[in-house]
């Protein structure tokens, strides 16, 4: 195998796939990246897989001569990340080694100066990525993809003991796309539009692990355009995303997905409209104390001023206090919450003004966008101890 390429072509593919590579394999093979490039086509894939995600991606090369070889992942990219822009020559030769004289392969990187070595192994023991057979690809809009993730992937759970909450479920349907993630505290619901062809009458409920789906949002922000279809498959426990020379495949969570619906309230006693920055900036403000303690920030709605009062009483440390102007409907109400889940949400709503939904003080409270994207983010209050 030889081949020319641009360093940066290799080094940004290097560090898109490496993260499938597992930080401790259960096979020394699965430490590599594998290397395939086609001398027809001159192109060149990288492909890792840790038996759970799995990543492929493609670019151009100048392929002289073809063949596949498995590299060591960190190692190349570490090399590969630190050399001069330009291009670089890739090949492979057999040497001896060992007291044995048994045979091994290395791979010579030839910069602009210099050359480095690097051992490697043969393709055959790196294993095949799942291919879903027979199963009609949903086609989703980058786009609509980019958002789904954006406003639910920070809602997941990271209790591996829950599974099913490290995931998102995402539910295809005729013409919306929901993305949904809880991690029992909280969550956040994206309804997305999706332009479907005719033909394209699959519907589809599954559980992503947040692992891989933030993968995937890592390699769509390299997307050239956001109109992109994204081809879905999904079949027994797998599900693939792939678009131009990418492709993500993992494995899905299993068990029943809380029927997230039924926790958001339709009717609200009180309807408080606030704009978005403001909020955040002042709660960011008020964390610096809330940190000092137990992270529990009171808000005080007072409909009679029309303004919120944000506070925090951190014993032996200081107290808090600052206000805002809000359009308010409904009676006062004090109402408190766990400052992180609170500003996590209002940092992924996605416009200048927001809305808050309550009805009592324990009930589950609904953040939405004025305008734009669909979302709701539900956050539950937590009891004020006095």
């Amino acid at each position: 195998m030889k081949l020319v390429c641009a360093q940066s072509d290799l080094s940004t593919n290097l560090s898109l796939v490496s993260r499938a590579v597992p930080s401790r394999p259960t096979h020394p093979v699965l430490a590599n990246v594998l290397l395939q490039a086609d001398a027809q086509t001159n192109q060149v894939s990288l492909t890792a897989f840790d038996l759970s995600l799995g990543i492929r991606t493609s670019f151009n090369a100048e392929v002289w001569q073809g063949g596949a070889i498995a590299l060591p992942a960190k190692l190349l990219v570490d090399i590969t990340s630190r050399l001069p822009e330009g291009e670089i020559t890739l090949d492979d030769e057999s040497v001896l080694t060992g007291a044995t004289g048994g045979e091994g392969l290395i791979v010579t990187l030839t910069p602009k100066s210099g050359h480095y070595q690097v051992r490697a192994m043969g393709p055959e023991e790196f294993p095949e990525l799942p291919v879903i057979e027979n199963a009609e690809a949903l086609h989703i809009p980058a786009a609509a993809l980019i958002e789904g993730l954006r406003g639910s992937l920070f809602a997941t759970s990271a209790d591996e003991t829950k599974q099913v909450l490290t995931g998102v479920h995402l539910t295809v349907k005729q013409d919306t796309l929901e993305f949904a993630a809880t991690d029992g505290h909280r969550l956040a619901v994206v309804e997305t539009t999706n332009e479907r062809s005719p033909d394209e009458s699959s519907q589809l409920e599954v559980t992503v692990p947040a692992r891989a789906l933030r993968e995937l949002q890592r390699m769509l922000a390299h997307i050239s355009s956001s109109d992109e279809p994204i081809a879905l498959h999904f079949d027994q426990g797998q599900v693939v995303f792939s678009w131009q020379n990418q492709r993500l495949t993992s494995r899905t969570l299993e068990g029943q997905y809380p029927a997230y619906r039924q926790l958001i309230p339709r009717q609200f006693e009180r309807e408080v409209t606030i704009e978005r920055r403001q909020f955040i900036s002042t709660l960011e403000r008020i964390a610096v104390l809330a940190d000092q303690k137990n992270n529990i920030v009171k808000l005080s709605i007072d409909s009679d001023a029309q303004e919120i009062t944000l506070s925090c009483e951190a014993q032996d440390v200081g107290s808090g206090r600052e206000s805002m102007p809000a359009q308010i409907s409904g009676q006062n109400i004090e109402i408190a919450f766990n400052i992180k889940y609170l500003m996590e949400g209002l940092k992924e709503l996605p416009s200048s003004e927001i809305q808050m939904h309550l009805n009592q003080s324990l009930t589950p409270v609904i953040f939405t966008p004025l305008g734009g994207l669909k979302m709701t983010y539900l956050a539950m209050p937590v009891q004020i101890r006095t």
